[in-house]
């Protein structure tokens, strides 16, 4: 991730790294080439931050997002969960 990223910045993109849905194995690997892309200029952050950023109104879906996180997160099942069966929670 960090070639693409570091060439994309140098041509003057802006650049965001979704850091849970690439790297490697080796912790000091990932986390120099973190360090490299985000000094660089990289937005680091995560697939669900990104998902959240890009969805921006959860007023107008809170099913669609809220299913795609609730089938990914456990933890984020059961607020779902509670939300869906609370009465008048909608």
């Amino acid at each position: 991730m960090a070639f693409p990223t570091l060439s994309a910045l140098e041509e003057g993109y802006e650049v965001f790294v979704i850091t849970d849905a690439s790297g490697t194995f080796n912790e000091v690997t990932r986390h120099s080439a973190w360090d490299r892309m985000s000094a660089a200029g990289a937005q680091l952050m995560t697939w669900f931050g990104a998902a959240g950023e890009l969805h921006r109104n959860w007023r107008n879906d809170v099913e669609g997002l809220g299913a795609l996180f609730a089938n990914h997160i456990p933890d984020y099942r059961n607020l779902i969960n509670s939300y869906t069966t609370v009465p008048n929670s909608k």
